[in-house]
Order: C-alpha cells, then structure tokens, then sequence
C-alpha cells in the first residue's frame, strides 16, 4: 500500500481527521484518538501501525514483516507495525486497519460516539 492508497482508505473511513506529525508520520484520529499511522520505515514498504485486540496482537506479533509497534508495545499498548514484505495482503491491511479504527471508536464516550455519528 503506498502513502496516498493508505490516506485515501482512512479518509473514507467514518468520522476521520488527518494530522502530519512527528517527523512527517500520517496519523489519521477517529474523535481525537489515534488508530493509524503512517512513515518511518527503513524498507520501501510503507511502515502502517495500528490498534489490535488481545488475540491480534498475538496473532500478529511475530509474523514476518510485522512486528509489536515500536513506542506503543513498549509501553503495554496493543499496536502492530507492518514495515516490511511479506507482510499483510492489502486486504488483510485494510481490514485491520478498519479494526483498529472500531477499537478506538468503541472507547469514546457515547456522546462522543453520538456527537460524530458513529454507531459503534
């Protein structure tokens, strides 16, 4: 997925906002709070990092082109960077990342939820 494909795929998703932040990282908010990231990669794969659950995290920590998020994992967070190939097929990256963005949704107050019109 390049740079313009993953903005454009978060841009559609509801109730998003687009921010270029730390060091020229696409982070794309769902009601103020993170849910993917975009930039620092070392390989040409676009380095994406989202929120998964428990059993995602597990699934997905050691599989080869993924790793527990750098910063993120660290600190107990639940977040998975794909940085390199093989990785996951752009279907599988989108719908993770369109996990991650129902994870974060499902964590706003409901009147926040309300106030964007997520039904979550």
């Amino acid at each position: 997925m390049e740079l313009d494909e993953y903005n454009a795929f978060c841009a559609a998703l509801p109730a998003t906002t687009h921010v270029v932040q730390w060091g020229g990282a696409h982070v794309w908010k769902v009601g103020g709070k993170m849910f993917a990231v975009a930039g620092w990669s070392k390989t040409e794969t676009l380095g994406i990092t989202f929120k998964v659950t428990d059993i995602g995290f597990e699934m997905l920590k050691d599989q080869p082109g993924l790793r527990p998020a750098p910063y993120l994992a660290s600190r107990g967070m639940l977040w998975i960077q794909h940085y390199d190939t093989p990785g996951l097929s752009r279907d599988d990256l989108e719908d993770y990342i369109s996990g991650s963005h129902r994870i974060v949704a499902a964590g706003l107050s409901k009147k926040k939820q309300r106030e964007l019109g997520l039904s979550v």
